[in-house]
C-alpha cells in the first residue's frame, strides 16, 4: 500500500481508552506506538528512562529530535500518544506536518471523568488480570467536572480549527469504536499498512464495566448537576456545540445583587468573593457559580441592568502570589508535579516545608527570581510544562473572557476599595460593605524581597501586560 504518512500521533486524554488503542496498533506488522513519548513527567511509560536512545533529560532539551527518531525508525510506522498537557513545544510542528497522521480518540466526558476518579482512588491505571482488579466508587464534584470538560473541549476545538486551517483531516475514533476489529483494520489501512488482524488484543481488560449509577456514590447529585448541560455539548468530537469558553464555570454571581465577577486566576479572588457575599449578607457558598453557557445566558437575561467586572493584579504581585500558593506550598491545591519538575529539571532549590528555618529571605528571593525566569520561558512555549491559567498573561486572560461575556468594568486591585462599591451602587445596592485587603503571602511578602531585578524579570516575562494594560513599576499598597 502507498505510504502516505511518515509517523502518527494519537490525540487522546487520560481514561479515553488510549492504552487499549495502543495495544491494538502494536498488533499490526509495520506499526509501533511508543506510549506517552512527551509526557513531561516521564518518557513513554512510567519508570522508563529512555526511548529510542534518548534519555528523559535529552528529550526535554530537544523534543524535536525525538520526533525525528520516531519518524525515521526503520521498518515500521512509528507514533505516540499526546494529551493536552504534554510538551506544548512540539504541537505546532505536528499539526503543520501533513506527513504526520492525526488520530483523534474521544470518550464521553462523564465516563472519562468517573473512570479517572476511580483510577485515582485505586491507583490502578491499567488492568490485564481481572483477579487483581481493585474496586472503588467515584464521588462527583461539579466544579472539578466543569474544569475537566472545559479542558477537553478547548483542546479538541484547538485541534479541529488547526486541521481546518491547514487543510488536513484526522481519523476520528470514539471509545466504543475500540472494540470493533474492523475499525482497527480500517485505521491500519488509512495509515498505509497492509497487514490486517483477526482479533483485538486480549490482554487488557475493561476496568469498570458497571453502569454509571453503580460507579458514582452521589449519582443523583451528578444527575442534577448535569441537567444544566446541553447534551449536545457532550457529544463526540468534533461537534462541540455550543463552543464553551473554558472559564465560564469559574464566573461568580452575587446571591441577589446583579453583579457578575469574572475572575482572572492568580488575582485577589478570595477578597472579591468575600466582598461579593457580604454585599447580600450571605456566606460565600451562597454565591452563584458553576455556570454553563446556557445557564449564564439565563442569568444575564433575568438580570437586566447587571454589571460584569474583573480585577487585574500587578504582574509582580500576581507572580509572587502564585509562586507562594502553587509552587512553594505543599497544601492541597498546590501544583506538586510541576514543583517536582522545577526542582528536578530546572534546578530550583525549594524546601520540603516552606516554614523550614533554613529557607530564609535570601533563599526566597532567589527562588522567586528563578520562577520569574521560568515564566518567561514557559510563556514563550520553551518548556514542556503547561501554561497554566494562574500565570498566563492577563492580556490573554481578558481576551478569553471576552469570547463569551466581556467584562464592562476592569478594576485594578489597588483601586478595588473605591471602584467595587461604586459598581454595586449602580445596581441600586445602597448599603455597600468595605473591600478587605488580600491575605498576605507566606512565608514572606513581596515587600520583603522586592528589588529592581525582580521588576526587570517580571517585565521580561509579562511584556504584553506592561504594554497593553499600562502597568508601571510595582508599588506596595
Amino acid at each position: 500500500m502507498t505510504q502516505t504518512f511518515d509517523y502518527f500521533v494519537v490525540f487522546a486524554e487520560m481514561r479515553t481508552g488510549s492504552n487499549f488503542l495502543e495495544a491494538n496498533l502494536n498488533l499490526f506488522d509495520g506499526i509501533t506506538c511508543h506510549g506517552e513519548a512527551f509526557n513531561p513527567h516521564f518518557i513513554a511509560y512510567p519508570n522508563r528512562t529512555e526511548l529510542l536512545g534518548m534519555s528523559h533529560a535529552e528529550r526535554d532539551a530537544a523534543p524535536a529530535k525525538l520526533v525525528t527518531r520516531i519518524k525515521n525508525e526503520p521498518g515500521t510506522l512509528g507514533g505516540f500518544r499526546y494529551f493536552h498537557d504534554h510538551d506544548p513545544r512540539i504541537l505546532e510542528d505536528l499539526l503543520d506536518d501533513p506527513r504526520c497522521a492525526k488520530i483523534v480518540l474521544t470518550r464521553n466526558p462523564v465516563d472519562s471523568y468517573v473512570s479517572w476518579k476511580i483510577a485515582q482512588a485505586t491507583d490502578q491505571w491499567k488492568l490485564t488480570n481481572v483477579e487483581k482488579r481493585k474496586a472503588s466508587r467515584a464521588r462527583f464534584q461539579e466544579v472539578e467536572f466543569d474544569s475537566h470538560v472545559a479542558d477537553l473541549q478547548a483542546f479538541q476545538i484547538k485541534l479541529l480549527n488547526a486541521l481546518q486551517h491547514r487543510g488536513q483531516t484526522a481519523f476520528y475514533l470514539g471509545y466504543d469504536d475500540l472494540g470493533d476489529v474492523t475499525a482497527m483494520n480500517g485505521l491500519a489501512r488509512w495509515l498505509g499498512v497492509a497487514h490486517q488482524i483477526e482479533a483485538l488484543d486480549g490482554k487488557m481488560k475493561r476496568q469498570n464495566p458497571e453502569p454509571l449509577s453503580a460507579k458514582v456514590e452521589n449519582f443523583e447529585e451528578m444527575e442534577r448537576a448535569l441537567s444544566q448541560f446541553d447534551r449536545f455539548n457532550l457529544s463526540r468530537t468534533p461537534n462541540f456545540e455550543p463552543r464553551r469558553g473554558p472559564v465560564v464555570p469559574g464566573y461568580v454571581a452575587a446571591a441577589q445583587t446583579p453583579l457578575l465577577y469574572l475572575p482572572i486566576r492568580g488575582g485577589p479572588e478570595s477578597s472579591v468573593l468575600t466582598w461579593l457575599a457580604a454585599l447580600d449578607g450571605v456566606e460565600a457558598d451562597a454565591l452563584q457559580s458553576g455556570f454553563s453557557q446556557k445557564t449564564l445566558r439565563q442569568w444575564l437575561r433575568s438580570n437586566p441592568g447587571h454589571r460584569r467586572f474583573t480585577v487585574l493584579r500587578h504582574p509582580v504581585a500576581r507572580a509572587h502570589h502564585v509562586f507562594c500558593q502553587k509552587i512553594l506550598s505543599s497544601e492541597p491545591g498546590a501544583f506538586k508535579q510541576i514543583r517536582r519538575k522545577l526542582v528536578n529539571r530546572h534546578g530550583f532549590v525549594l524546601p520540603d516545608d516552606s516554614s523550614d528555618s533554613g529557607y530564609d529571605l535570601e533563599a526566597h528571593r532567589g527562588a522567586f527570581k528563578d520562577f520569574l525566569r521560568f515564566l518567561k520561558q514557559n510563556l514563550d512555549l520553551q518548556t514542556n510544562i503547561r501554561v497554566d491559567a494562574h500565570w498566563c498573561s492577563q492580556t490573554v486572560a481578558l481576551q478569553g473572557l471576552a469570547e463569551f461575556a466581556m467584562p464592562d468594568v476592569v478594576v485594578r486591585e489597588e483601586a478595588m476599595a473605591a471602584y467595587l462599591p461604586a459598581i454595586a451602587q449602580e445596581t441600586t445596592q445602597s448599603a455597600v460593605p468595605d473591600v478587605a485587603d488580600a491575605p498576605k503571602d507566606a512565608p514572606y511578602t513581596l515587600w520583603d524581597i522586592y528589588d529592581a531585578e525582580i521588576e526587570t524579570l517580571t517585565r521580561q516575562a509579562y511584556q504584553r501586560d506592561y504594554i497593553h494594560l499600562g502597568f508601571s513599576d510595582w508599588k506596595p499598597t
